[in-house]
């Protein structure tokens, strides 16, 4: 899924990105996004962020570490 920018905005890799959408990270991780969804609303969920009064975004690398500490997601 191609995201538009700007034109004089330069492209980032969702590999490079410190925020991501649900269906970013969905993809990114290959966790579905209803599990994402659950897992993010989970007590002591530190890697959401809200940057608009409906759109939540999670911080790529507190989700890799969650996933590199977690056995079972």
């Amino acid at each position: 899924m191609l995201m538009s920018t700007p034109k004089d905005m330069p492209f980032v890799e969702v590999k490079d990105r410190f925020l991501l959408t649900f269906h970013e990270a969905s993809a990114y991780f290959g966790i579905g996004l209803n599990r994402l969804r659950e897992i993010c609303k989970e007590p002591g969920c530190d890697f959401t962020i809200q940057t608009g009064e409906r759109k939540t975004m999670i911080i790529r690398s507190k989700m890799e570490q969650y996933i590199i500490e977690h056995s079972y997601i």
